[in-house]
């Protein structure tokens, strides 16, 4: 009888134990084998053992779960419990990360931190509204044209037909009313599609472009920072409430020392990306002061639809407020010195 008793007390104790242990399914776009993977893969060790195996991190790399929307969907009804998502899947859950989307919105990266910072808190905490926490938010660095012609002038990017995210309708209408081709693929379509000439001009980063050997076929990239690749890892709130606080917390600061320590990396490694890409034939096609302003004043004449793309339009005019601050405050320490 005093064993039976030992027995319930042992497995009445142990079940609600192993009950605690999380296996935490991610998807991403990465590759595997890339940089971004290899980082992910980093994280879900430290995660594992700060939470002395409670935390378990289970990748599946190279779009396989499908594109981002698909990732987000597939949150929703459980059948995976994050991703690590760039401003595209992040715009589905708080359209205010359409900044992120807006050409020649930044020209630096000082400027890019501090914008940041200021709108760091609001970002996070609509993606929260959604259901979701936003463990790690960072930039992967910056977007440039890369095209099979050369091209220096923005109407000459009229004679391409440009990829555009499957399902991001909104942006497609602004290209469209400009007078542009799009042409709407998921993205794990570019390479097939850029293989069959359906489309023939992507704006990406360089890491993403060499590791997807997209150089080989639009081997020209036009050196101007359209944009800033953004993203970031979440997790569904149910299951990070299922935690224990102090797991939480191990796993918030893990992970808030990975952005920190991976954002200088992965910009550095543009430089590397682009350099890689020429020794193997990428010609990258410079312009003058005067052609860069001409591209700066076409695409500020389409800032009156991008602020439409905001769920909260006044964003957008605060977005421009605060870095043109920022600038002033730049130019006075700079005059100062």
């Amino acid at each position: 009888m005093r064993r039976i008793i030992i027995l319930i007390l042992f497995f009445g104790l142990a079940i609600p134990l192993c009950a605690k242990k999380t296996v935490i399914k991610l998807a991403t776009l990465a590759p595997d084998g890339s940089e971004w993977y290899y980082m992910l893969v980093d994280l879900g060790q430290q995660w594992e053992s700060a939470t002395d195996g409670r935390v378990k991190l289970r990748i599946y790399p190279g779009g396989v779960i499908g594109d981002e929307r698909d990732m987000i969907r597939k949150m929703r009804i459980g059948q995976i419990h994050g991703a690590a998502i760039t401003a595209e899947g992040l715009s589905e859950l708080n359209p205010d990360f359409y900044i992120f989307f807006v050409p020649l919105l930044f020209e630096n990266y000082d400027e890019v931190d501090y914008v940041r910072s200021q709108l760091r808190g609001k970002l996070i905490n609509g993606i929260r509204e959604s259901g979701f926490e936003l463990l790690m938010f960072n930039d992967v660095g910056w977007v440039y044209w890369f095209t099979t012609l050369s091209m220096t002038h923005p109407e000459q990017l009229k004679n391409h037909k440009i990829f555009n995210w499957g399902g991001d309708y909104k942006w497609a209408d602004i290209w469209k009313k400009a007078g542009y081709q799009v042409v709407p693929l998921s993205s794990i379509d570019i390479l097939p599609g850029l293989q069959t000439g359906l489309i023939d001009a992507v704006s990406t980063n360089p890491q993403f472009a060499l590791v997807q050997q997209m150089f080989g076929i639009c081997n020209n990239m036009l050196d101007l920072k359209w944009g800033l690749l953004t993203g970031g890892v979440i997790l569904d709130s149910k299951i990070f409430n299922k935690m224990s606080n102090s797991d939480k917390e191990s796993i918030i600061k893990i992970t808030r020392d990975f952005e920190k320590k991976y954002q200088s990396t992965m910009r550095y490694n543009d430089g590397k990306a682009i350099e890689i890409m020429k020794e193997l034939g990428l010609r990258v096609n410079s312009l003058t002061p005067e052609e860069e302003s001409y591209w700066r004043s076409t695409v500020k004449n389409w800032y009156p639809d991008v602020q439409n793309v905001f769920k909260n339009q006044d964003l957008f005019d605060e977005i421009i407020e605060i870095k043109e601050f920022y600038k002033k405050k730049q130019s006075g320490t700079n005059e100062s010195k």
